[in-house]
């Protein structure tokens, strides 16, 4: 499918985009280029592969959620700089 200056005015008309006329030809050749590529993947035998939904794989193992140290708060808090009443104490950031 070739794209001309044209089609190029139109669809800039219905996009409501505002091309400088000297910009015209340039934005045919490159949407040219796009479809000659577009092209190339219609070429591309995709019979059997699986559409993909996701880039994560679906059975990946994941842990269990289990609460751990929540109820030893010393062994928490055991390695802050200070701590009060189980608390970490951080600097003030807002003044």
């Amino acid at each position: 499918m070739a794209i001309d200056a044209a089609t190029v005015r139109k669809v800039a008309r219905l996009a409501r985009i505002a091309e400088p006329e000297e910009r015209i030809e340039a934005l045919a050749q490159e949407l040219n280029g796009i479809m000659t590529w577009i092209e190339q993947l219609a070429e591309v035998d995709t019979d059997g592969a699986e559409p993909l939904t996701s880039v994560v794989a679906a059975g990946l193992p994941l842990r269990d959620d289990v609460v751990t140290m929540g109820g030893e708060p010393q062994v928490v808090t055991g390695n802050a700089p200070k701590t009060v009443s189980n608390f970490f104490v951080v600097p003030k950031v807002v003044e």
